[in-house]
């Protein structure tokens, strides 16, 4: 399934994507503490969901350094080269881990990267924090040294504020690179980068968001809701507010009108909130829901075969306004 009337451009790179790409963080193979949030996933399974995503439509992938030191990235490429794609044929983003290094270890690392990536170019390099011992602007600049050294195509952040954000653009900017790009948690619980500024600094610019945990760890589906069981199974993530008692009684009555309306789509609830991630604000969001069975791949690529009406959208956005703050 072709989805080219779907895909769209990633900031203003010139590069045309599909609104959702799969994230690739459980491809890890626990070989580090970030590793250790997904269990080891097995290179058959790895290729099986790497092939259904793009024979789904899905032609871009999003990798990092710190999932499993580079497992995930060399999974990634493996699998991709089983299913016989050629280097230019998809689009790879990865990012530099910044913690506890300076900006100059962006370009000292940067073949480590492409070795694990190999024969894949980088097409998206996204600094994953910022929280490194050299500042955003610093960071820029050794970023657009790759970009002109051809080592990388876009320069993109991750998890940045809209200060941190506006002042990497300029950094960018003034150097003819432009930044296409901020990967912040974003879903229908989770709507902070509405009220923070990021949403709105990253429209005023052209930057793309890149939604991740778009489903909020699976919450949003209401599979917790229905079977408090599972929630004995979910490892680290326990400790976080949204699986608590309380905080599931808090998105309950948005988890049932997302369910409402799978039925009235005929899709699965999961579709409902992808969509509306990928459609709300118009061309700006793309959502990186990531996959380990290959029914999350059929319902990840499913999203991008129908569009929910205003009236839906807008209902949703009515529900979650609490999840602004």
């Amino acid at each position: 399934m072709e989805n080219k009337n779907l895909v769209r451009e990633l900031g203003k790179s010139g590069i045309m994507i599909t609104p959702i790409g799969l994230g690739c963080w459980q491809f890890s193979k626990q070989n580090n503490l970030a590793g250790k949030f997904w269990p080891k996933l097995e290179d058959d399974l790895i290729e099986k969901v790497v092939g259904l995503s793009l024979e789904g439509g899905i032609n871009w992938f999003d990798t990092a350094e710190i999932y499993g030191n580079g497992a995930s990235e060399k999974a990634l490429s493996k699998a991709l080269q089983a299913a016989g794609k050629k280097p230019g044929e998809i689009f790879i983003a990865t990012k530099w881990w910044p913690l506890l290094r300076f900006a100059s270890n962006i370009n000292k690392t940067i073949d480590e990267r492409l070795d694990a990536l190999k024969p894949y170019p980088i097409d998206l390099y996204q600094v994953h924090q910022p929280w490194g011992f050299s500042n955003e602007k610093a960071e820029m600049v050794a970023m657009a040294k790759l970009v002109k050294k051809q080592k990388i195509k876009q320069v993109g952040v991750s998890n940045f504020s809209a200060e941190k954000m506006r002042s990497a653009w300029q950094t960018l900017n003034a150097l003819g690179i432009p930044l296409v790009s901020n990967q912040v948690r974003y879903s229908l619980l989770d709507r902070k980068i509405e009220s923070n500024g990021i949403m709105e600094t990253a429209k005023e610019l052209g930057i793309s968001i890149i939604a991740y945990s778009p489903l909020a760890q699976g919450v949003v589906t209401g599979k917790f809701h229905d079977n408090p069981k599972l929630l004995k199974n979910i490892g680290f993530r326990k400790s976080s507010s949204q699986f608590k008692p309380e905080g599931l009684e808090k998105s309950r009555p948005l988890v049932m009108l997302v369910k409402e309306l799978a039925v009235k789509y005929k899709v699965t609830p999961s579709q409902i909130a992808l969509n509306w991630l990928i459609h709300f604000h118009g061309n700006t969001v793309f959502a990186i829901p990531g996959a380990t069975k290959e029914i999350h791949v059929k319902e990840n690529t499913g999203t991008m075969s129908f569009v929910l009406s205003k009236e839906d959208m807008n209902l949703l956005d009515q529900q979650s306004l609490i999840f602004k703050v």
